[in-house]
């Protein structure tokens, strides 16, 4: 009895580990195929370099006023602390 018990818990375990490496095994194939094909439909642009990017710091102008309301803002909510 306690052999086919035994027996059984082995098959049960083997058919588990191998349908989880099955499925794990065609997750990577397919991830690796979905990837090609879309590098293969992606129009590389160019890239624009770090250093032109950070010489040139976007200046927004804010109006006195609005830039009053969020000072007062960030002054409430610092003294909550």
């Amino acid at each position: 009895m306690d052999s086919t018990l035994i027996s059984q818990g082995l098959d049960l375990m083997l058919y588990g580990m191998g349908t989880v490496f099955t499925f794990l095994t065609l997750l990577v194939g397919v991830t690796t195929l979905m990837s090609k094909v879309v590098n293969k439909l992606v129009i590389e642009q160019p890239e624009m370099a770090v250093s032109t990017m950070a010489a040139a710091p976007v200046q927004i102008a804010v109006e006195p006023r609005i830039a009053k309301v969020i000072q007062a803002a960030i002054d409430q909510h610092r003294s909550k602390r």
